[in-house]
């Protein structure tokens, strides 16, 4: 009923609207299949168990993953992630934070700067980094499919997408936009002028990229890793929220097909005839003469 209530709302916004909410939820209702296709797209919905956001800095996708979780009723997964990771690993949130979508682990880090200083006394400590990379990586591992196993959440980050790459039971989105218009965004969430607002969006999105290709050696630039990439450049937010539901729903119906029966292909007939730019294989390797 929530998404119907936005259409209620810029229903009554019109001077032509002469009939009551309760008439034109009716209509809503009936168009889209009645009460029975609800229930249906709900009991479809409850057994996917999560949703990934993946998202470009100053896109909005924070904002869309918390609007998301509203709507749906499912929990946002963000700093809990962190938070769960410290409990894990027996460190404090701040500890974690400082390695959470970094490229350069955070013991690593330590240990580097340390060894300017006493190169003799850490001279063999160079398998800690590894390990406590590990650690984190199992623990992050632990924390995410918990999450999962828990059921009904929104993940944000953490590399996600791949971590759930195999489960057809979530549903991976990407949320992007052009680079003006993130920037306008980080101006006017977090108060910054256009120049440290542009520097924060392109170092946020350098380290997300390298932390994904170092843990996981993908872009998430990547739309093959994802069920679904929104645009905000032009879709608002609440609308990127309708997509993602309604791509969760089609995804959830999808869950007890086999999967070599999904794909473009499906129910596709054959061409009529042969497509007007077709050339046989052998005739990419003649050279022209």
């Amino acid at each position: 009923m929530k998404l119907f209530a936005r259409y209620v709302t810029k229903m009554l916004e019109c001077n032509r609207c002469s009939i009551s909410i309760e008439e034109y939820v009716v209509v809503v209702i009936m168009d889209a299949g009645g009460p029975q296709k609800m229930n249906e797209d709900m009991e479809a919905i409850a057994r996917m168990r999560a949703i990934t956001i993946s998202r470009e800095y100053g896109s909005g996708g924070g904002e869309i993953a918390a609007r998301l979780a509203q709507r749906l009723g499912w929990q946002l997964i963000d700093h809990e992630v962190v938070v769960e990771v410290a409990k894990a690993l027996g460190v404090s949130e701040a500890e974690v934070e400082a390695r959470d979508e970094y490229t350069e682990g955070l013991v690593s880090r330590i240990l580097s700067s340390l060894q300017m200083v006493e190169p003799i006394m850490l001279m063999n400590s160079a398998t800690l980094p590894v390990e406590n990379e590990q650690k984190y990586r199992d623990a992050l591992q632990n924390v995410v499919e918990a999450a999962v196993t828990q059921g009904h959440v929104v993940i944000v980050g953490r590399g996600s997408q791949m971590l759930l790459a195999k489960r057809r039971d979530v549903l991976h989105a990407r949320i992007v936009a052009p680079l003006d218009l993130r920037t306008a965004y980080v101006m006017q969430r977090e108060g910054l002028n256009e120049n440290d607002a542009r520097a924060r969006i392109q170092l946020k999105d350098r380290d997300r990229i390298r932390y994904l290709q170092t843990e996981h050696h993908q872009s998430p630039e990547d739309a093959h890793l994802y069920d679904l990439v929104v645009n905000t450049g032009i879709i608002d937010l609440d609308s990127a929220v309708d997509l993602i539901v309604l791509a969760l729903e089609r995804k959830a119906e999808k869950l007890a097909t086999p999967t070599g029966k999904l794909g473009p292909a499906l129910g596709m007939p054959r061409y009529p005839g042969r497509p007007g730019d077709f050339r046989p294989p052998e005739s990419v390797t003649e050279s022209p003469q």
